[in-house]
């Protein structure tokens, strides 16, 4: 797997894993309810293939870190990041990848490519109408793993 792809795939996988299980035991105590999965709540794999489509469509239009993504086998990328959030969000898929660190280390990702890639994610989301709730999870995951991935962290765009 090339260090681009598996760039994309991991930031999206790992928020995913954080964002469910950040999900689990939400409901009150002693609640009968039974929480849908993350990925029940995403509408499943047809919902994350679409999700998916449209946001590395939108990275790679994107000149402030589509570079990043130049060497990457784009219809690999979309499968292995539909299996990824699928498995990570509570459904049947499976996917395995490497770390955050590992994956980043030495691609000289600046905290605004990453915020970039962060506001690309967003306008998906937001295209697809997902729920706020869902977002929050999906963002909210992806600032913690900042420091793994970025290693230049005050650089600009270029």
């Amino acid at each position: 797997m090339s260090q681009p792809m598996a760039s994309l795939s991991l930031i999206l996988g790992l928020a995913l894993t954080v964002a469910a299980c950040n999900s689990l035991g939400s409901s009150p105590a002693g609640s009968a309810t039974v929480e849908k999965s993350l990925y029940d709540r995403l509408g499943g794999k047809t919902a994350i293939t679409a999700v998916v489509e449209d946001f590395v469509g939108r990275v790679a239009a994107d000149n402030r870190i589509n570079g990043k993504f130049a060497n990457a086998n784009i219809p690999r990328l979309k499968s292995m990041l539909v299996d990824q959030i699928c498995q990570a969000s509570g459904g049947p898929c499976t996917y395995t990848g490497r770390d955050m660190k590992r994956t980043h280390a030495g691609m000289g990702v600046s905290s605004s490519e990453f915020d970039a890639l962060v506001g690309d994610l967003v306008a998906t989301l937001n295209k697809f109408k997902v729920p706020e709730r869902e977002k929050n999870e999906l963002l909210g995951a992806l600032g913690p793993m900042k420091g793994d991935i970025v290693e230049k962290p005050m650089a600009s765009l270029q």
